[in-house]
């Protein structure tokens, strides 16, 4: 049986492509590992699905002086050490790599033992990780056409990234009933990212009212964010953290507001939902979901609201715009190529792995 090592962690983001890509390569014939940190959140996704998870040590790649900065070279170190192990225990045909710290060790490890490497990168920009692993990768996954045209000649291959098919087979229904609205109004989405946003909470918090008005609200608050002032309002539902109802969350919405993580905007724009992006501000980022927010907004896929500009009333401008404008981004994000990132990238690993069978 043919063997894939999967890695990825640090953020749900780093993850949730890699579980999409589980189905198909169940169907090919492979027999999955997955390897990421001992506590991140990787681990708890990953588990829950049953597939083997193996967890070595990893240490965060920071752009900022720490003293931990010291300390976690260490245990990179460590980390390369049992993945080295692990090549020679498990044997893989193959690696994809998502991204994210714990994926380093993991990739150097494979390259080493000339396992062949697939990094797949979301952003417009690659993250500190898949940069430092790319000169030993064989071939870079990327999901925005831009990306490629700033990777070396040959290792860029624009797949687009890969969506849960689940999330495409919602219930519109369904998520009416679990949320209680009685009314026929159109229903806006937040979503604020794996861990909530504080400054769209606070935002809307100021122009729920009004939104309300013409809107019902489904808001995934992240946990420990929940408002407890506006918990009882009519046409207003709130969640922590979603994960069973979210196909049928989003076949009810027919807006999405929403931070620029590129996971996040490609299952916005699988699922054709007109959406307000919000991207986090530079002070808070490398800058990617601003690079990301532009891209969509370009390609008209997308209302762009920058982080510092936005307030109550723009942000509820900025929501009616898209709203209004809706049947153009549906129609803009029909066109788009950034599709079927599952296929293309099966097939990718399929065609490497028959050019490098494990002796």
């Amino acid at each position: 049986m043919k063997k894939i090592i999967l890695t990825g962690g640090g953020t749900a983001g780093h993850v949730t492509p890699n579980i999409a890509l589980m189905p198909r390569l169940k169907e090919l014939g492979y027999e999955i590992h997955y390897v990421g940190s001992y506590e991140g959140i990787e681990k708890k996704l990953i588990e829950e699905l049953g597939i083997p998870y193996h967890g070595v040590s990893s240490g965060k790649l920071r752009r900022y002086f720490d003293f931990r900065n010291f300390i976690d070279p260490f245990k990179v170190v460590i980390g390369y050490l049992q993945s080295k192990k692990l090549m020679r225990k498990i044997k893989p045909d193959i690696v994809f790599s998502k991204g994210g710290f714990v994926s380093m060790p993991v990739t150097r490890a494979a390259a080493k033992k000339h396992i062949p490497v697939i990094l797949h990168e979301s952003d417009m920009t690659p993250g500190l990780a898949n940069r430092l692993a790319l000169k030993k990768a064989d071939k870079i996954c990327c999901n925005f056409p831009e990306t490629s045209k700033t990777l070396p000649d040959g290792k860029a291959v624009v797949t687009g990234t890969p969506i849960r098919e689940e999330l495409f087979k919602g219930d519109k229904e369904a998520a009416k009933k679990f949320c209680g609205f009685t009314d026929d109004k159109p229903v806006i989405l937040f979503i604020g990212g794996s861990s909530g946003s504080q400054i769209i909470n606070d935002n809307l918090a100021k122009c729920i009212d009004t939104l309300l008005e013409d809107f019902n609200i489904i808001h995934l608050t992240g946990k420990g964010k929940a408002n407890k002032e506006n918990a009882n309002k009519a046409g207003y539902v709130q969640f922590e953290y979603i994960k069973k109802e979210l196909a049928d969350l989003f076949a009810l919405a027919d807006i999405a507001v929403s931070r620029a993580g590129a996971n996040a905007i490609c299952e916005l724009l699988a699922l054709r939902k007109p959406n307000v992006l919000i991207p986090l501000s530079l002070g808070a980022s490398r800058g990617d979901q601003i690079l990301n927010a532009a891209s969509f907004e370009k390609s008209g896929y997308s209302k762009l609201l920058k982080e510092e500009d936005m307030t109550p009333d723009t942000l509820v401008s900025a929501i009616k715009e898209a709203y209004n404008n809706r049947e153009n981004y549906i129609e803009s994000m029909s066109k788009s190529q950034q599709s079927d990132a599952i296929t293309k990238i099966t097939e990718l690993i399929e065609t490497l792995v028959n050019k490098n069978p494990v002796k």
